[in-house]
């Protein structure tokens, strides 16, 4: 389970994209997890997906 604060999550996800997974949607797959949901909590706070990077900036 993913955590709920976003600066959390912001932290979480970008580490287990770092180290596991090859883009946010293998993430979300692996994980089962809902990416708009991901891609709107993160986006409220200020952080975008960056597919080149890999990694929300």
């Amino acid at each position: 389970m993913l955590p709920s604060d976003a600066f959390m999550l912001f932290s979480v996800i970008n580490m287990k994209l770092r180290d596991f997974y090859p883009s946010l949607d293998a993430l979300c797959d692996d994980l089962n997890e809902d990416k708009e949901k991901i891609l709107k909590t993160l986006s409220d706070a200020g952080f975008e997906y960056d597919e080149k990077l890999n990694k929300f900036i």
